[in-house]
């Protein structure tokens, strides 16, 4: 519940900002996947009917030229569907249990993208995948969570740089760094200390990392797997983003040309294809959110006990530009301290600008740092503390929102 602040008034508004934020959200999810069935239904639908019509006119043919019932061939045909789950194939690919074999199958587990091509069969692997599974997901999501904050680093660095020169061009700043008016110095350099790169400027850069990412990848696949390269492009797209349908899968044949080579690069994309993706769609999600607080300020909902008063916005919350007003321009380390320290809230439901989000990934990864220095020098931190960052404090990026919520909650307890 969000309380009115309105003169007079004690009621409260019926729904906070971010309880509002997630109904929208739900509701934009639920009509995008009804267009998305729709459209699906609309282009899919035709070909499996066809597919389908051919199928049984083969069915019977084959069933009346052999002289087979038709219950006797189906019979055979579901026992082919068992082995072929098993890894059995007419065209003979490649063992799918060797090391090997192996290797690229738990590469799909902890990755989370799952091809569905290799499955365990026996009851023994499909309980250690549970728990191997469980803790190799876990390990590969912090790393894609670590590799989005040093990406996001080297980005903001090179973005700012650039910018410098751009301010040295203008004069805003000296060429020598020493010279010049102070107070035009003085100028630059303020201008330059709290700056960060736009968050579509990030969006961006990482948008066209991942489509040359996936355009050179898409090269290889279509020389190495004989794929056209539209289904080698759609094949990147379903392994970068972890969708993993199964229906296309690389390095499955019993062997390649310079099959070593193949299999380092098919290793090299795969990878960073997925953590570009990976990245990509975090900041994806900061736009989106930024989408939401706009439309929950044009939906404006007036507190029902203050006629003619509305409930204020997030303070983050992105309105039109004759709306916004002046904020102060702080650096990233000291906004992060004091916003992590006073304002939790923010951290953990509010990240809207790529400031925020550096600070938020900064700050996490600087509380884990410090809690496993002092349990490695045997200090840990004093049980009757005050501050905010008990034992969920830590991690990044989305386990950063995560544990940020389950600290809050754990104090107001």
């Amino acid at each position: 519940m969000m309380a009115c602040r309105g003169a007079g008034c004690s009621g409260f508004a019926p729904v906070s900002q971010d309880t509002a934020r997630f109904a929208m959200l739900a509701l934009l999810i639920l009509l995008y996947l009804l267009c998305g069935a729709a459209v699906f239904s609309a282009l899919e639908q035709p070909k499996e009917k066809q597919a389908k019509a051919r199928w049984m006119q083969r069915f019977e043919h084959f069933s009346q030229k052999h002289n087979l019932s038709r219950s006797d061939l189906e019979s055979f045909l579901r026992h082919y569907e068992e082995a072929s789950m098993a890894g059995v194939r007419v065209d003979g690919l490649k063992a799918r249990w060797d090391f090997p074999g192996a290797l690229y199958f738990v590469g799909t587990v902890v990755s989370t993208i799952g091809f569905g091509m290799t499955t365990p069969a026996t009851v023994g692997g499909k309980i250690f995948l549970i728990f191997y599974g469980l803790i190799g997901c876990a390990a590969t999501i912090l790393f894609f969570n670590l590799f989005l904050e040093r990406i996001i680093t080297v980005l903001a660095f090179v973005l700012k740089s650039c910018h410098e020169v751009q301010h040295r061009r203008k004069g805003v700043l000296p060429h020598d760094g020493g010279q010049g008016p102070g107070s035009m110095r003085q100028r630059g350099e303020d201008g330059l200390a709290g700056w960060k790169p736009s968050v579509y400027c990030v969006m961006l850069i990482l948008c066209v990392a991942a489509i040359i990412i996936s355009c050179c990848a898409s090269a290889m696949y279509s020389s190495m797997e004989g794929w056209g390269y539209l289904d080698s492009l759609y094949f990147c797209f379903v392994a970068f983003s972890t969708i993993g349908f199964g229906d296309m899968v690389s390095g499955q044949r019993t062997s390649y040309h310079s099959q070593t080579l193949y299999s380092l690069g098919n290793f090299f994309f795969i990878l960073m294809g997925a953590c570009c993706i990976y990245s990509l769609f975090n900041v994806i999600s900061i736009v989106i959110k930024q989408v939401l607080n706009w439309l929950l300020k044009k939906l404006e909902i007036p507190c029902r006990h203050c006629p003619g008063r509305s409930l204020r916005p997030g303070r983050n919350a992105v309105v039109p530009g004759r709306f916004r007003t002046r904020v102060r321009n702080i650096s990233i380390d000291t906004d992060a301290v004091n916003e992590s320290e006073t304002d939790g809230r923010r951290m953990s439901g509010e990240m809207i600008s790529m400031r925020d989000f550096l600070a938020a990934n900064k700050v996490n990864l600087a509380i884990m740092q410090k809690q496993l220095s002092e349990t490695a020098n045997g200090h840990p931190r004093p049980s009757g503390s005050t501050n905010r960052h008990n034992e969920f404090s830590g991690g990044v990026g989305a386990l950063g929102i995560m544990n940020n919520r389950l600290a809050e909650t754990s104090v107001d307890r």
